[in-house]
Formats: C-alpha cells, structure tokens, sequence
C-alpha cells in the first residue's frame, strides 16, 4: 500500500513538474503590457482661404467620403478675383506681342538710321570743306579788289595830280583845250574806278561774310550729322533695349498666369471637402460664420487602417523582432480579442519626445525603466464595423516564439 501510494506520489509530483515547465516556457515566450491604446490617423481639416461659410452639409460624427463637401465658403469675392486676374493676363498678353513686334522694327529702323547718319555725316563734311574753300576764294577776291582799289586810287591820285598842273598852263594858252578836256575826263574816269573798286572791296567784304556764314552753318550742319551718327551707332543698345522689354512683358505675362492659377485655387479652395473616407470629429464651424485663412474647422479620422501603440519596457524587448503575432484584448469590449503583428519598433523611448526630455545629466540621477512604443498592425478583416477607435485601451501579448 505504502509503495502504492509513493508511486501516486511520485507521479502527481511528475505531471505537476511537467505542467510547471509547460506553464513556464509558455511564459517565457509572452511579453504583454496594459500601456497600450488604439491609434489611426487623424487628419485635421484647415480652411485654405477666409471667408463666410454658407454651408456646412456634414455633422459631427457622420461618415464621409473622400471628396465630400464638408465646407462651402462665400465665392463671389474670389470669382472677382479670377475674373480681374484674367483681365490682367490677356492685358499683359497683348502688351507682350506688341514688345516682341517691336523688336524686328527697332532692329530695321536702327541699321536704316545708322547707314542714313553716314551719308549725312560723309555730305556734311563735303558741305563744310566747299564752305571752307568759298571763304578762302572770298578771302582772295577781298584781297583782289583791295588791290584794284589801291590801283584805281593812286591812278585817280595821279591824273588828279595831272589836272592841277595843266590849269596854269591853260590859263597861259600854253596847251590846247582838248588835251586840258582830255585830262580832266581822264582824272573822271578815274575817280570813277576807285568808286568802282572800293564797291568791289565792299562786296567782296559781303561775300566773305555770306561764305562764313555758310562755313557756320556747315559746321552746325556736321556737328548736327555727327550727333546723329553717334545716336544711331546706338543700334545694338536699342535692339538690346528692344529685346529687354520683349522680355519683361514676357515674364510679365508668366507672373500674370501665375496669379490667375492661384486665384483658380483660391476659388477652388472655397469649397472643403474630405481627402479621406472617415468619421467628422471636433466639428467647430458653422454656417454663417467668418473664418480666416488656416482655421481648423474638424478633424476626419478614417477607421479602415488601424493600429495599436504599445509601450514596452525595455526589458521586454530582448526577443522581441518584426512580424512576430500578437493578440489583443479590448477592454471596450469585454476583454475581446484581436489578433496581429509587430510592424515595428520606434527609434527612442517615449520620454526622449516629451516635451521635455529628462536630462540625467544634472541632478540626483534615479534609474527608470523606459519604454520603447511598438506599433503593432491588425490582421485585416478583422474589424468590418470599425468598432475600435482611436484611444482605446488594449493589452496586447506579443509571441516572442
């Protein structure tokens, strides 16, 4: 009996040592952890442009679908808007084609104006060379008749002279009548010949005058030429100038365009509507009001792609990899299980993005245990009535085998 009863023994003692060492390498295998929430995106819904709302079609908590209209903002200011930017673009267009028409005009006038200004340049010089030669003949012509002049002078003077003896001599009878008549016609003719000669000295005095004159206004009439020929040489700055402004009413043009897609988006932007298929949350806007440009006017969260974050001690993370399975009690939902896989780990502990991240430098330093969050993804299918939110509590167990 006793012999019995110490194999009974011995046996319980067996079976308890072998569910212990079941119990424990099931165990070993498992790390859990209650720090543990549901999180999604969360896509917050801003106002592009301000304006007054006139319609709000969604509520709070309602589903939507990408591209719902979910805020309709007042439009007539930004349809004046595109309207007068298109004005401006169709103005800049045609001022733009009446640059670039310039251009080979500018060019043509320029070479034209150019070759003309050498010709009057190269008449203007022949102009003033004749002039200079006719003060220089006017010169010589003075020069002849104040010779003449001098001739007829002493010659008037001489036969002059020739009377006054030959008055004696008349009055004597000692020359005959005639040669006396002849005498005095002599000494008339030459008082004439000095009139004759100082009318010459006169006009030949005008004539030098006149051809200074011309000299000075050939000279004008160079200066004038070689001013000229000097602008027209300009032709390269001009065609550049030409082809500048060609270009600035092109970039003009690229700016205008650039106005009237932004004020096409601004229009666009007066009308909200949902990027994602979620659910409308923090709704904070209403139909009537004033918003400005970057408001936050909701939030959709969609429920399609969902996933647990959960903070691990770092003592638990000696086996834990990538794609090992996980399942996941629910506490909304009386301890509902869900299963899933590690995604992955993040690069720091939680504390290291804290607002203030402790610095164990300074101070009495204590040692505490850190956790690393962990995303953990579901299986898909698992939750077509996407009953888990974002913030719910989970306690998920990770199979480290």
């Amino acid at each position: 009996m006793t012999t019995t009863r110490v194999r009974i023994l011995a046996g319980v003692v067996v079976l308890v040592a072998v569910g212990v060492g079941i119990w424990w390498w099931i165990a070993s295998g498992r790390e859990s952890t209650d720090d543990a929430q549901v999180d999604a995106h969360i896509t917050p819904i801003a106002a592009r442009v301000g304006g007054t709302v006139i319609k709000v079609p969604v509520e709070a908590n309602q589903e939507v679908e990408a591209g719902t209209i979910l805020v309709e903002i007042d439009k007539r200011d930004y349809e004046i808007a595109l309207e007068r930017a298109r004005a401006e673009l169709a103005d800049a267009e045609a001022a733009a084609l009446a640059a670039q028409a310039g251009v080979p005009i500018t060019s043509t006038t320029a070479s034209s104006n150019e070759v003309n200004a050498r010709g009057g340049v190269e008449q203007a010089d022949v102009s003033y060379l004749e002039a200079q030669q006719g003060v220089e003949v006017a010169r010589t012509r003075l020069v002849t008749a104040q010779a003449r002049q001098r001739e007829a002078a002493a010659n008037a003077t001489k036969v002059g002279r020739d009377v006054e003896r030959l008055k004696p001599l008349l009055a004597k009878d000692e020359i005959a009548q005639q040669q006396f008549d002849a005498a005095v016609a002599t000494a008339t003719a030459g008082a004439a010949a000095v009139d004759s000669a100082e009318a010459q000295v006169q006009e030949a005095e005008l004539g030098i005058r006149v051809a200074e004159s011309r000299l000075a206004q050939a000279n004008v009439g160079k200066q004038r030429a070689s001013a000229e020929l000097r602008t027209a040489q300009t032709a390269p700055s001009q065609i550049a100038a030409s082809r500048a402004r060609a270009a600035a009413a092109d970039a003009k043009v690229r700016q205008n365009m650039a106005i009237v897609k932004q004020a096409e988006l601004n229009l666009e932007y007066a009308t909200v509507k949902a990027p994602v298929k979620g659910i409308v949350s923090r709704k904070s806007v209403e139909m009537g009001q004033v918003i400005q440009a970057g408001q936050p006017l909701m939030t959709v969260i969609p429920l399609d792609r969902v996933w647990v974050t959960a903070n691990f001690k770092e003592t638990q993370l000696e086996h834990m990899r990538p794609g090992q399975s996980v399942t996941i009690e629910v506490d909304a939902y009386g301890g509902r299980e869900f299963s899933g896989r590690v995604e992955s780990l993040a690069a720091a502990t939680g504390s290291r993005f804290s607002l203030l991240p402790p610095d164990n430098a300074t101070g009495n330093y204590v040692k505490v245990v850190q956790r690393v969050p962990v995303r953990i993804l579901l299986d898909e299918g698992q939750d077509p009535e996407h009953l888990l939110r974002p913030g719910m509590s989970v306690v998920p167990t990770v199979y480290t085998r």
